[in-house]
């Protein structure tokens, strides 16, 4: 596919780098790629799990340019360390890619059970859990529906005071969202096991007849059906077909599947289930913020099989994986050491819990922070605002993953966010990211990322990003959760080159100083719905690592 929009370059022609010894050019990318050819076919094993380190000038591939920036720009030139802080779910400190890039607390001394640094955290060596051994977990409006039940079940607006009217529409919209999340996962549930049920049992008949398990689309239609109840698992199976990625097979599909219905089991279970009390083992008061005695040190999962801390652990991976030491992969950032702040549990974070990890992330001298989590009901988005304004008042860059259910975020707030309103922000250091696709053209946004002209800043790679899983593992994960951290590993390495530049600076060129482009593209995959990719954020923008080192050498002058 040739690309027909053009990408305009919006920085100077040429800038001079000062380093040890004499200074070196370096040159922007050309202006203007109309003629650039673009992937026609699909990209290999080794380009997709590089693809955001890949350069849409060079290699056709609209990835952040981290290999050019690295190779032309970076080269030998040593930084200042960068503690990145990341807030998820835990990370695997053990991991073989990120043992090396874990923050260590050299005030503390490990294991006497003592806080040696007077911070308020015993024993924090590699950051704190503010989750202790709890992990499942209600969403939000689920909680909010257990708190106000006894105030206002079978009640009416009119009967309403004024003063309680505002908390009493948070409970209904509340209760309306449970019952069309409730509704959803049920139905979907069901909806799985059906087909599971009946893939299995076609699955063997086809593969009994072909004598293979993996057998290809073409093969199951070449089936000569010798009874009427081969031709329809032959049937039945060729619409499953549908849904399958080109290459995926059969049991693939059934394993998808068997994920699918532990997703939609666990919403139920957990997520949604109205008798959970997931905060029962933590034992503090959730809406009590100066009620902070409360986690341990323990920045993994509390299962040893560590299966809670996937998510964690692939996001910091992203960040800061080792960097060339013949193993795994290499994250975007060198010269960084991870953070761990546990604080997201399987289920919707409390507003606490963040507002007291930024808190500790700050005072605990990380320069950047990823947040890769969010929600649509906070019960208490004062605490985790004023957090971020402390940041910024420490001068620590946030940056946000904008979430993954193709909202419109100028329509419907999601939290953590830093607004007042549409027009204007409470602060000016946090920045929140939405999630390329690896085509270039109509599908350059993921079908799943959320956007906004006001309230999403920038497009960062977060389809098919391939990072650390714990022990010692590698996935490939999608998600506004995976873009988010490669801007944090961008912010990183300015922070470490730059150090003069401040948080409020460097959100300002990781914006101005990507990839633009006129291209209209899809909104959540649906061909009805395109806008025009500027539109999407308040940059319009590609967040891009070479142009972004650029710009940071000009503004440091």
């Amino acid at each position: 596919m040739a690309l027909s929009n053009r990408i305009i370059i919006t920085i100077a022609a040429s800038l001079i780098f000062m380093s040890c010894g004499a200074p070196v050019i370096i040159s922007t990318p050309i202006e203007n790629i109309d003629t650039v050819p673009l992937k026609n076919g699909e990209l290999t094993e080794t380009q997709l799990k590089n693809w955001s380190f890949y350069d849409l000038v060079t290699d056709t591939i609209p990835g952040m340019s981290v290999n050019k920036a690295y190779n032309e720009i970076i080269k030998n030139r040593k930084g200042q360390t960068i503690i990145v802080g990341v807030i998820d779910s835990g990370v695997d400190i053990e991991h073989e890619d990120l043992d090396d890039v874990i923050w260590t607390n050299t005030k503390e001394i490990k294991g006497n059970g003592k806080d040696d640094d007077n911070n308020g955290y015993v024993d924090d060596i590699h950051g704190w859990n503010f989750l202790g051994d709890s992990y499942n977990e209600n969403l939000e409006f689920v909680r909010i529906i257990k708190k106000l039940k006894p105030k206002y079940d079978g009640k009416f607006l009119a009967s309403i005071e004024e003063k309680d009217r505002d908390e009493y529409q948070e409970y209904i919209e509340a209760k309306a969202e449970f019952e069309k999340e409730y509704q959803e996962a049920s139905s979907n549930k069901l909806q799985y096991e059906q087909i599971i049920e009946q893939s299995r049992v076609s699955h063997d008949a086809i593969a009994k007849a072909l004598g293979k398990e993996d057998y290809s689309k073409e093969e199951l239609m070449q089936l000569d059906p010798e009874t009427k109840e081969v031709e329809y698992h032959m049937a039945f199976l060729s619409q499953m077909y549908e849904f399958l990625d080109p290459g995926d097979t059969v049991p693939e599909f059934i394993k998808n599947l068997e994920e699918g219905i532990e997703h939609f089991t666990e919403r139920l279970n957990y997520n949604l289930n109205l008798e959970l009390d997931g905060r029962k083992e933590v034992g503090d008061n959730v809406d009590d913020i100066t009620d902070t005695n409360y986690g341990n040190n323990n920045v993994m999962d509390p299962d040893p099989k560590k299966e809670g801390i996937k998510h964690g652990t692939h996001v910091a991976g992203i960040i800061a994986a080792e960097r060339n030491n013949s193993i795994g992969i290499n994250g975007v950032a060198q010269n960084v050491k991870i953070m761990a702040i546990r604080a997201v549990p399987n289920g919707d974070e409390y507003d606490k819990d963040i507002s007291l990890a930024i808190r500790y992330a700050v005072d605990n001298g990380a320069k950047v922070i990823n947040t890769s989590f969010g929600k649509y009901f906070s019960t208490h988005p004062e605490w985790v605002q004023e957090a971020i304004k402390y940041a910024a008042a420490k001068d620590v860059l946030i940056v946000n993953a904008a979430g993954n259910e193709t909202e419109d975020l100028d329509q419907k707030a999601v939290y953590p966010n830093d607004q007042i309103d549409n027009a204007s922000e409470i602060s000016n250091n946090f920045i929140t990211i939405g999630a390329l696709n690896y085509e270039y053209g109509s599908n350059l946004t993921a079908n799943f990322s959320n956007y906004g002209k006001n309230n999403v800043d920038a497009f960062a790679p977060g389809v098919e990003i391939w990072s650390t899983t714990p022990n010692n593992s590698y996935e490939f994960l999608d998600g506004t959760s995976m873009a988010a951290p490669a801007v944090a590993g961008v912010a990183a390495l300015i922070r470490s080159y730059y150090p003069k530049l401040k948080a409020f600076e460097v959100k300002k060129i990781l914006m101005d100083s990507g990839l633009s482009t006129k291209a209209d593209v899809m909104i959540g995959g649906d061909p009805t719905n395109i806008k025009s990719f500027s539109e999407l954020s308040k940059s319009g923008k590609m967040v891009n690592l070479y142009n972004a080192l650029i710009m940071a050498d000009k503004m440091s002058k």
